[in-house]
């Protein structure tokens, strides 16, 4: 097992290594220009069952492949090859609780910005626990003077790593104006999502969402929370366009992503969302997001990839 998160293992281009053996060629498109696809994805240990799950894989996978499909990259890696890859490394690592992992696709060799290939992946496991620190029960966020990607430009349909500078500028906006995060307007003046995450409002006890035609990612996490909100707890829930000044009036609003997980959303440009606290209706779906999540609910195992 490695003994530490600079000295864990690494797969890369069919090979485990040391992360200080996992380099990348530093002229390659990848690192001059973001050339990269990606997925972000977590895994969680069930101390119950002695087994770590990796949570709705394929429909990772599935994405990765839309995202070389619409980056125009060579794409020579099978479902099955991703999969091994990931659950190869984590085993190398031994790791026995929560977990994420980097698995990135990207363009290696002397290319240029239109390069298709060569491609190369490494997959990047690392311990990570609960997001929000718990004695910080949520954020304080501004609506961002940034405009969000849309598919007019660079589509956040694409989980390209140079998309990020996107997310990079409203975040650290944010961050030097004394917030915690930012939300994303889109071209038409309509809440898209925050940076790195998709973003929910709560009104009058219904749950509200940009659609995915707002210039937002297609988030597994979220598809997660609408079937879980529906089925399971049944909350309403409503895809719809959201203006800016629902914000200031909602009950309740959060941020969620596979890496931040749920995240209340308390306080929007100096105005407290409902009472200032937590909602009910956030609490509620994080709790039960979290229970599938570890392999709490057995309707839901089918979401689950056991690693070990």
């Amino acid at each position: 097992m490695s003994s530490n998160a600079e000295n864990r293992l690494i797969w890369l281009n069919g090979r485990i290594v040391n992360l200080q053996e996992a380099t990348i060629n530093v002229l390659s498109p990848t690192s001059q220009f973001g050339a990269n696809v990606f997925e972000g994805i977590r895994c969680y240990w069930n101390e119950d069952k002695q087994q770590l799950y990796a949570f709705r894989l394929p429909e990772h996978y599935k994405r990765l492949k839309n995202s070389m499909k619409m980056f125009r990259m060579e794409d020579k890696y099978s479902i099955d090859e991703l999969k091994q890859g990931l659950i190869d490394v984590i085993k190398a690592n031994g790791y026995k609780e929560d977990i994420a992992v980097r698995q990135t696709v990207f363009i290696d060799g002397f290319g240029s910005w239109m390069s298709k290939g060569p491609v190369n992946m490494f997959i990047a496991p690392i311990p990570k626990g609960r997001t929000l620190n718990p004695t910080k029960p949520g954020l304080k966020c501004c609506v961002s003077s940034w405009e969000r990607i849309s598919d007019k430009n660079i589509s956040p349909k694409v989980k390209v790593g140079a998309n990020y500078i996107n997310s990079r500028m409203a975040q650290m906006e944010a961050l030097e104006n004394g917030y915690d995060s930012a939300i994303f307007m889109n071209t038409q003046g309509k809440i898209a999502e925050g940076p790195g995450s998709c973003f929910l409002i709560v009104r009058d006890g219904t749950l509200i969402t940009p659609p995915v035609t707002a210039s937002i990612l297609e988030s597994i996490t979220r598809d997660t929370i609408i079937e879980l909100a529906k089925k399971e707890l049944k909350i309403k829930v409503i895809e719809r366009d959201i203006d800016r000044t629902e914000l200031y009036i909602c009950d309740e609003a959060f941020l969620c992503g596979s890496a931040m997980e749920i995240v209340p959303v308390l306080n929007i440009d100096g105005i407290a969302v409902g009472n200032g606290e937590p909602g009910d209706i956030t609490e509620t779906i994080k709790e039960m997001y979290l229970k599938v999540v570890h392999g709490e609910v057995k309707e839901y195992f089918y979401w689950l990839t056991p690693i070990y």
